[in-house]
């Protein structure tokens, strides 16, 4: 496997053939991969506020000058490496098209899930790339067998998708959902595990843990939820979409069962592109959304029948995995962290402001909400983009009724600093 897995790298670029193969732009690569060497000896704290290291990473990226963008949860805009390396794959397999998709696709999938697999600490097995979180967790969620009578747990900040998936398995199956209401300030972890013990029965067979809440940024304990469940019986399934490679973590080290995320989120693929995770022995219990005939149930590639796949794009996630990485996961999560707490530690005290996500650092990372009194999230949110041109999103969910605010590796704290200024001025 370790030689298959280092000829597939070797063909993709990443050795010996050089980065310009895969479209990268060497000097912006080797800048990032030379200045981490410079800060290697610095805790990944202290190394979150080497403005000078991050200013080679933020020209990366290249953003428009008309705005500050303080949304990217929807999903992350590319660098340019890898916007380079995508052009390059659609130019590659347009000029041999049926035969790449006939001769070369399936192997070159193969590789690009194994390297997905060692940055996620699972074997390729254990995964298929899919189109989105959504994709990823509403095949699990209709896949399992559950029948009339069945519970399954979940949050009122789960997200819209996920909740309707399991709406749908109670219309039509009678599958019974209990919907936890979720703090947004938990004095502990303890709280949110007796939540939900307190709705698990023995009729209980799977729980929804979101493990990066989209709409307020809070991060739950998903391995202690997930042990509490498997002392029960209970199956688990980890919602990753924020998570994954925002915060450095390993899959298996969240303890669920199944999982899914976006890579065009937080990994910077180009968009269109997510992962779901089961594990081995659980393979076999989750029925695909398309039939196959092609694989055993217990073969993780019974997901993989999908039709024609966007094969260009998924090649590109070679590329994001190496800037990924070049940054470092540890690094990148604790800049992402110093982003967060940068601009909220300077309003939160505000008379008017209300911050709705935790201030722990365990509890949170590079996104947060707020609201304004007096204002609601459409008036905030429009007032600064009309009045100081930064883009934000309203979010008016029945839990959570504030702005999300999510810098990104690029951002700068100047940018913060007008963003504090915004808020400072419709505070008043």
């Amino acid at each position: 496997m370790l030689e298959k897995r280092r000829n597939f790298l070797k063909k993709m670029g990443q050795i010996s053939l050089g980065a310009s193969v895969m479209g990268f732009s060497p000097l912006v690569i080797e800048n990032v991969e030379a200045a981490a060497r410079h800060i290697a000896h610095l805790t990944p704290e202290a190394a979150a506020q080497e403005e000078g290291f991050w200013y080679q990473v933020q020209k990366a990226w290249v953003q428009s000058p008309h705005f500050i963008n303080l949304e990217n949860g929807y999903f992350s805009p590319q660098p340019t490496e890898v916007v380079e390396g995508q052009i390059k794959n659609v130019q590659m397999v347009n000029e041999m098209p049926s035969f790449y998709m006939r001769r070369r696709q399936n192997e070159d999938h193969q590789g690009i899930k194994q390297l997905l697999a060692d940055l996620a600490g699972c074997s390729p097995e254990e995964i298929a790339i899919t189109r989105n979180t959504t994709e990823a967790l509403d095949t699990v969620i209709a896949g399992l067998d559950l029948k009339k009578g069945d519970e399954a747990i979940m949050t009122n900040q789960d997200y819209g998708n996920m909740l309707a998936a399991f709406d749908q398995q109670s219309r039509r199956f009678g599958v019974k959902n209990k919907i936890i209401e979720l703090p947004l300030h938990p004095k502990s972890d303890q709280e949110i595990l007796d939540l939900y013990e307190q709705q698990m029965t023995k009729r209980t067979k799977v729980i929804l843990v979101t493990h990066l809440i989209n709409i307020s940024g809070q991060v739950l304990p998903a391995k202690k939820l997930a042990d509490l469940a498997h002392s029960k019986g209970i199956e688990v399934i980890i919602d990753a979409a924020h998570s994954f490679a925002q915060l450095n973590f390993k899959i298996p080290e969240l303890g669920g069962d199944y999982l899914g995320t976006s890579l065009h989120k937080w990994l910077c693929t180009p968009v269109g592109l997510g992962m779901m995770y089961i594990k081995k022995d659980k393979i076999k219990n989750v029925w695909p959304l398309f039939g196959d005939k092609s694989h055993k149930p217990d073969d993780i590639r019974k997901f993989d029948s999908i039709g024609t796949r966007p094969c260009s794009a998924v090649l590109t996630i070679a590329n994001a995995i190496r800037f990924h990485q070049s940054i470092g996961a540890k690094r990148k999560e604790a800049r992402l962290r110093y982003l967060k707490n940068y601009w909220v530690n300077k309003v939160k005290d505000l008379p008017k402001v209300t911050i709705n996500t935790p201030f722990e650092d365990a509890r949170s990372c590079a996104i947060a909400n707020i609201a304004v009194k007096g204002k609601t999230p459409n008036e905030l949110a429009e007032y600064f983009y009309k009045k100081h041109r930064i883009f934000t999103v309203a979010i008016n969910n029945v839990a959570v009724k504030g702005v999300r605010i999510t810098p990104h590796l690029y951002t700068t704290t100047r940018d913060l600093d007008k963003f504090v200024k915004a808020i400072e001025e419709i505070g008043k």
